[in-house]
């Protein structure tokens, strides 16, 4: 080989070497903590339409970013162990779905910013200091609390033979969620000549003890609460309402999408979908500051014809025109 030739090709291996280093070099994927007071199984598509938002900013779980699920399976007393362990991570932003997880992460001082699904208002409880300006946590107020007198107004035109009404809530939501849907649920009561009957559950034991008490009460339809446990029970809530026959008005489609009677609130998935591009944008380098608190602006009515007619109930024509979507 002539001399010039070897100083060429060692050149030409030098210069490719910085390539190869940089390739063997590549930055780490963006972590983000998803911290979840609910079930995997039963929030499944609502963890897909929160990839779905991430990807809309050009972000996909196991090529670009990694994501770590923690899920407090409706027990709340597991959220500050698992805000612990989420905490000992390298976490580019954490993501709280769900009253009782966002809170958790507040209390917990995250430095981390913070994208947050929550049903109460943000302001008056503390998370942010504005709607506009929220400052390190941002993320979407699931307004659904307020609507529970709606709820039953559109309950007792589908039953109106139904006079005696089950309010179910959960008290380890938090007191003033509790004390607000009340009210709202009460006033409309009041409005429309009901007498409501209310009834706590907090564990699996009290949601079928509960519902029989209700029974034993003279209940005849059923208003819940919303809330997470609640949503991670959806399976049983509907087996045992369907078991007594009793017709139910809930906050999200996927109660009567899985057998329950009616729903009627903002839709859910869309709401995991925006906690994705919210979290794919503050990856991309924006502020949660400026970030402005989203809220639905749009509510569906969502009806079970099948569950209607198990329920041995006419579906009046007021509730078919104002459906939003009919399953049949």
């Amino acid at each position: 080989m002539r001399r010039r030739d070897f100083i060429q090709g060692i050149t030409a291996v030098s210069a490719a070497w910085p390539l190869v280093a940089r390739t063997q070099q590549l930055p780490a994927q963006p972590l983000i903590g998803f911290l979840s007071t609910r079930s995997p199984e039963e929030a499944a598509i609502h963890t897909s339409a929160f990839r779905r938002g991430l990807e809309e900013m050009g972000y996909i779980e196991g090529r670009s970013v990694a994501v770590e699920y923690r899920w407090a399976k409706g027990d709340y007393s597991q959220l500050p162990p698992l805000v612990a362990d989420l905490r000992s991570r390298p976490l580019s932003v954490i993501v709280a779905t769900g009253d009782p997880a966002a809170h958790a992460v507040r209390a917990a001082g995250f430095a981390t910013p913070v994208v947050f699904i929550v049903g109460q208002d943000p302001v008056r409880t503390g998370l942010v200091a504005s709607m506009n300006r929220p400052g390190r946590a941002t993320g979407v107020n699931f307004f659904t609390a307020d609507l529970g007198g709606k709820r039953l107004e559109l309950l007792c035109t589908f039953v109106p033979s139904a006079h005696v009404i089950g309010l179910l809530n959960n008290p380890s939501f938090g007191m003033e969620a509790v004390d607000q849907f009340r009210q709202s649920v009460t006033a409309a009561a009041q409005s429309l000549g009901r007498e409501l009957v209310l009834q706590s559950a907090s564990t699996d034991a009290e949601i079928d003890s509960g519902f029989a008490a209700l029974i034993k009460a003279g209940v005849t339809a059923l208003v819940m609460q919303n809330d997470p446990f609640f949503d991670s029970r959806r399976s049983r809530i509907i087996a045992v309402s369907s078991r007594y026959r009793l017709p139910g008005i809930f906050h999200i489609r996927e109660f009567p999408a899985d057998g329950g009677l009616m729903s009627y609130g903002a839709s859910l998935a869309d709401t995991y979908r925006q906690v994705g591009v919210y979290a794919g944008k503050i990856l991309r380098g924006a502020k949660s500051d400026d970030l402005p608190v989203l809220r639905p602006t749009k509510f569906e009515l969502v009806v079970n014809i099948q569950t209607a007619k198990a329920l041995g109930l006419t579906v009046p024509q007021s509730i078919l025109i104002a459906a939003d979507e009919l399953i049949e």
